[in-house]
């Protein structure tokens, strides 16, 4: 059996390459399997080594070992090396020209590589995961949970299809919940999609034209997506300050070219503010002068603890400027995968055309549940308590990091939400940062994946993990800074 030993390649990934560093290793292994250089039964050196001869982190390796192993080329076993299984069919579908064409002009554009690799360490059981937007599964309402699915085992007698707007009897408490919330709504201006995710791609789709341009906070959630670039939408950061954006400097010109504005008034992601009332008076009367269209995100628009629930820009809403948008997934759970969006009746009704033609409707037992907990009176009395639960795990986290970094970084305290937003004083190369943590087991989410420039900024989440668990990853960060 042939063994490759690492000081026998010669080859090196092009760090100034586009082409993802995993990329470049992925297709120099089929390289040499497919010229013969590699037959099967050629054993590769251990992914530590490949790793050091790289000089990658280990993560770059094990994702290019994944993908080979997902197509069949190599059996891939951690620390024992990984030997190459197959030299025929298997690489016709990496290295076939054409296919290689249809991935580089698909549809969507890539997450660039600290988003993807986010998104694979998410799932590693024994990573602390600092930055991740979602509540600590021991959060969720269990005992609430049973008696929601008790009752509607007695109450729904069919799961068919659902007209094109959602489930009517979830429209209809929605209403009257977010009627309780200073807007003016019924049913039909309600459409219930697959998450806010959804309800952005289908406004993308629907609504906004290619060449249009989407403004947003700087730095912004929506930059970590690559949804609008992808639908030939160009992205513009807006800077904030401490009460929101800052939207003078918005281009004041009436809008000839469907351009857009997209915010998160309350409980920004990812720096936490919320917009002031001053903020968001001043910020509607521009946008209404100017014709600039808003989608409102109030993703996290219930997660308010200290001053109750700021009116949204959408209750103020006289023009139909404002698309408001809903979820039940960083309150509730995030695996129902419902959202819903608020318009009026001519955009809600294109909207829901768009959306039959994608998926044919939202899961209907997710949108039975989601009417049982509203409906039950059971949704406030578990968000009541949520709310409370986030505050403690707030007030601890500003205390652990009053205690560790004080005197190198800044932050600010959230009245709400997920997400502090931290800034080293000093400069800092945040990707190096990433990887030294992942090391110590800490995945963090940092800045530059959220800013429209250099960074020296991560997001903090206090959600997802205990009060101990922030305080052992800040200290770690600490050490890891002190290096």
């Amino acid at each position: 059996m042939k063994k490759i030993n690492a000081e026998q390649i010669l080859w090196r990934p092009n760090k100034k390459s586009s082409v993802p560093l995993y990329q470049q290793i992925f297709q120099f292994v089929c390289n040499n399997v497919s010229r013969g250089q590699w037959p099967v039964g050629t054993k590769l050196p251990s992914q530590r080594s490949l790793s050091k001869l790289f000089e990658v982190n280990r993560s770059t390796i094990t994702t290019a070992i994944e993908e080979l192993t997902s197509y069949g080329i190599i059996s891939g076993k951690s620390g024992a090396g990984t030997e190459v299984i197959s030299n025929t069919w298997s690489l016709f579908l990496p290295t076939t020209t054409d296919w290689n064409k249809f991935i580089a002009t698909g549809f969507f554009h890539e997450n660039n590589n600290i988003i993807q690799e986010i998104n694979r360490l998410e799932f590693e059981p024994d990573l602390i995961r600092l930055g991740t937007g979602e509540i600590d599964p021991s959060l969720f309402p269990q005992e609430m949970w049973q008696k929601v699915l008790n009752r509607l085992g007695t109450k729904v007698m069919s799961l068919g299809y659902l007209e094109p707007l959602g489930l009517l009897e979830l429209r209809e408490a929605l209403a009257d919940h977010l009627n309780a919330e200073g807007l003016n709504v019924d049913a039909d201006n309600i459409l219930i999609t697959s998450g806010s995710l959804q309800a952005l791609q289908l406004i993308s789709a629907a609504l906004l034209q290619r060449g249009s341009t989407v403004y947003t906070e700087a730095p912004s959630y929506l930059k970590s997506l690559q949804l609008f670039q992808s639908m030939g939408m160009e992205l513009s950061g807006i800077p904030m300050d401490n009460e929101g954006i800052q939207y003078w400097k918005l281009p004041r010109v009436t809008n000839k070219f469907n351009n857009i504005l997209y915010t998160i008034p309350t409980n920004q992601n990812p720096t936490g503010i919320t917009m002031s009332m001053e903020r968001r008076r001043s910020l509607l009367d521009f946008c209404i002068e100017n014709r600039l269209p808003i989608i409102e995100d109030g993703a996290y628009q219930e997660l308010c603890y200290d001053d109750g629930q700021p009116k949204t820009l959408k209750s103020w809403d006289k023009n139909d400027m404002v698309i408001y948008l809903g979820t039940a997934s960083k309150t509730l759970a995030p695996g129902l995968r419902i959202g819903w969006i608020v318009a009026s009746k001519p955009i809600v009704q294109r909207l829901g055309d768009v959306k039959m033609q994608m998926d044919y409707g939202a899961s209907s037992v997710s949108q039975w549940v989601l009417t049982e907990f509203m409906n039950s009176g059971l949704y406030d009395e578990y968000l009541e308590e949520l709310i409370r639960k986030l505050r403690n795990r707030r007030d601890r986290a500003v205390r652990s990091l009053s205690k560790y970094m004080s005197d190198i970084a800044t932050w600010n305290v959230p009245t709400g939400g997920f997400y502090i937003w931290l800034t080293f004083k000093s400069k800092i190369k945040i990707e190096q940062f990433f990887e030294q943590a992942v090391k110590e087991k800490v995945l963090l989410n940092p800045g530059d994946i959220y800013d429209f420039k250099h960074s020296r900024s991560l997001r903090l989440s206090f959600a997802y993990i205990t009060e101990d668990e922030f305080e052992r990853s800040i200290k770690k960060l600490r050490r890891i800074y002190d290096k």
